[in-house]
């Protein structure tokens, strides 16, 4: 459109935002979108002066420059909203799939052809309007959409195709094939559009992190005000169980903080005095002080969501093959049937009414009813049959996309391992193992802190059987304190603890060794002796390894990417034969997965947290783990439900073999087509026969289709 410089579409937001001259015509541009089978609306602007300057400028979410337009869509939940201009509106949908307008169309329409065929039965008379009136239902909106695609430069669509043939076939009196092959196309369509991501709901879980409300000291008392109104520089209290309202930095107090939703790392996190906290976050134990760093728009959740945006906008669309091939399929079958009806009685003298009849025979044979349902049919078997092993992949470009995967990037904690810290070693050192775990919880009992749970579990596992201590408390930043029969213990980390014994070179050594292997290692104290020593850390899934070598095995390298400390993550990485990636923020995540794509390779990238989201959203295919956050469930194309590795191995798998019986299914439908092509033009197969045909390609088609019904995934080892 004229005086229109660029136009970039958020999927997430739902909008388009277009940067144009100041005399840009708003409404026609509403207009022309609407034109493309899209609602759209501009949204007005508010607070900007008129006769502003318009400046090349690509306005954001909150612009409101006057020259600014947005048109937001039910069609902007796909990449290729306004590529395909077939008017597929696969967008964000408020409630369930089948209240869509699309699902309504196909109900509807489904219904019309069952009662036209009760009808055909029951009064004979009636045929073939009845089947004719129930083709109408689902033709109409078809050939409304083949009319907006050829008004708008693309006039060889698959719905122009469709609107031909089920014409032509009317015409020849075959108003019954017609209606059916219509309703399969809906059905087709309704298919691809059931599992397709609703983006805006991850935007919106990533907003309920930001707490509403802050408690802000000023002159000497506090008051609660909105969140989003803190400034840099203001001071704020952060309670136990609070979340951080803002970026800051601890000016004083001392507490364990979680910030597992921001950089992944397994165990809550302590704070002094100058360490910096992220908004999000949350607080454990004691109270902070925090000076803020960063305004609303700019702290780390903002950030993420800005990633996550301008990662799902930097996707290419991906065609799907059957619109590809149509652009060429479509005019030619069109030119063939034409001249299959006319150049025989113009250059031969043919009888006219046997070569229009052929030529009308043709077009359709040339109707696309296989060649539709082989692709939508075998991805609908491979979506179920990947459901019930708790593959879930948003719709059939991603089901295509995962078999190309040649490279895996994995979070660590809640991905790779499970996500909660366990006791992995006990070492007796003046106490018996036993006797040093009874202890431990003794000191622990009660407490909800992660390494405490991990302790309380393995004493339960062991039937340890626990007395709470007496005098129990914590000492912040060093550890937990209390008396048990009578002995005062202190379970410290080793610094703490050797500040209140001396621990030799050996037990020294083992403490070194123990953290060499990523753990986190504590020691307790009975009186003045060492008692012994915990060693926790979040040991890797069961299937970790077995999956990682599935991966292996199919071709695809991997690599964790973990916001934990670098032991830790080159410990668990080695045990599962794969290199790791460790101390990442969510932008160092997303910035080498786009460094991987830039080498040429087709990146997954596996995550569970809101930190994984905007690496998410930058692979050619994301992957959350089932027991992870919603956001990272709403990002991402795909979700291992059961939160096993080795899936994600099983749905590179499902691909692969989906993609194969996608190529046998055409290769069968145009194959028929083509022989009976032939046989039609030299009359040796009529009509009927042809019908007979292109009926039986699709019961075929779809028989193979549903072979994948079947398919089991990989076993375990």
């Amino acid at each position: 459109m004229p005086d229109v410089t660029d136009v970039k579409v958020s999927v997430v937001a739902g909008t388009m935002t277009v940067t144009h001259e100041s005399n840009a015509d708003i409404e026609g541009l509403a207009r022309k979108v609407t034109s493309l089978g899209y609602k759209a609306v501009p949204i007005p602007a508010s607070g900007q002066k008129s006769g502003s300057p318009a400046a090349d400028h690509v306005h954001g979410p909150d612009c409101r420059h006057e020259q600014d337009s947005k048109a937001g869509g039910s069609g902007a939940g796909t990449p290729d909203a306004l590529e395909g201009m077939h008017g597929h509106d696969h967008g964000p949908q408020d409630g369930p799939w089948w209240k869509t307008s699309k699902a309504q169309l196909t109900v509807v329409c489904g219904i019309a052809l069952a009662v036209a065929f009760v009808l055909s039965k029951l009064f004979p008379q009636t045929q073939p309007w009845g089947f004719i009136a129930a083709m109408a239902v689902g033709l109409i909106p078809i050939s409304r959409r083949a009319l907006f695609g050829a008004v708008n430069g693309s006039p060889f669509t698959i719905e122009t195709l469709m609107t031909v043939a089920a014409v032509g076939a009317v015409i020849i009196d075959a108003a019954e094939e017609a209606a059916v092959v219509v309703f399969l196309f809906l059905v087709g369509e309704l298919l691809e559009g059931i599992a397709t991501g609703r983006a805006r709901a991850s935007i919106r879980a990533l907003a309920t992190l930001m707490p509403k409300t802050a408690l802000l000291e000023r002159d000497g008392t506090t008051q609660t005000v909105p969140a989003e109104s803190l400034s840099i520089d203001a001071v704020v209290l952060v309670r136990p169980g609070d979340r951080v309202p803002a970026d800051g930095d601890v000016i004083s107090g001392e507490s364990a903080v979680d910030e597992a939703p921001v950089t992944g790392e397994s165990v809550p996190k302590r704070k002094e005095p100058g360490d910096k906290v992220f908004a999000g976050t949350v607080n454990q134990e004691g109270v902070l002080r925090v000076r803020v760093t960063a305004a609303a728009e700019d702290n780390t959740i903002s950030r993420i969501i800005a990633l996550v945006e301008e990662a799902q906008e930097s996707k290419a669309p991906t065609e799907r093959f059957i619109d590809r091939f149509s652009k060429y399929y479509t005019p030619a079958v069109m030119v063939v049937a034409a001249l299959i009806a006319i150049l025989p009685p113009l250059l031969a003298g043919a009888e006219w009414n046997t070569w229009i009849y052929r030529g009308l025979a043709v077009l359709l044979i040339g109707c696309p009813c296989a060649l539709v349902i082989s692709t939508p049919a075998a991805i609908a078997a491979a979506l179920s049959a990947g459901a019930r092993r708790g593959l879930l992949m948003k719709g059939g470009a991603v089901l295509e996309n995962l078999g190309k995967v040649d490279y895996v990037a994995l979070d660590k904690t809640g991905t790779l391992t499970e996500g909660k810290p366990k006791v992995t070693d006990i070492v007796g050192i003046s106490r018996d193992e036993r006797e040093v775990l009874r202890l431990a919880a003794a000191l622990e009992a009660g407490s909800s802190h992660p390494l405490a749970t991990a302790i309380l579990a393995r004493a339960e596992a062991e039937d340890v059987t626990i007395v709470a201590a007496s005098n129990a408390g914590a000492i912040g930043g060093k550890g937990v304190t209390g008396t048990v029969d009578g002995v005062k213990l202190f379970l410290a980390s080793p610094k703490a603890a050797a500040e209140e014994v001396s621990l030799d070179a050996e037990l020294q050594s083992r403490i070194a060794a123990l953290n060499d292997e990523g753990k986190t290692v504590s020691v307790l104290l009975a009186g003045d002796e060492v008692a012994g020593l915990f060693a926790i850390r979040d040991e890797p899934r069961d299937d970790a390894k077995t999956g990682i070598a599935a991966l292996h095995d199919l071709g695809a390298g991997t690599v964790m990417l973990t916001g934990d400390n670098r032991r830790t993550a080159e410990a668990i990485a080695a045990s599962l034969g794969m290199e790791a990636r460790a101390e990442l923020m969510p932008q160092d995540k997303q910035k080498i997965v786009g460094e991987l794509r830039g080498t040429g390779k087709f990146v997954a990238k596996v995550g569970d947290g809101i930190n994984d989201a905007p690496a998410l959203a930058a692979a050619d295919i994301g992957i959350a783990m089932g027991s992870g956050t919603d956001v990272a469930l709403e990002t991402a194309d795909a979700a291992v439900l059961h939160g096993r590795v080795r899936d994600v191995a099983n749905m590179i798998l499902l691909s692969r073999l989906t993609m194969r019986n996608i190529l046998q299914n055409i290769t069968l439908s145009l194959g028929l087509k083509v022989v009976f092509l032939v046989t039609t033009v030299l009359g040796i197969t009529g009509l009927w026969p042809a019908i007979l045909a292109d009926t039986g390609a699709t019961v075929l088609v779809t028989a193979n289709a549903m072979r994948l019904l079947a398919w089991k995934g990989l076993r375990d080892a």
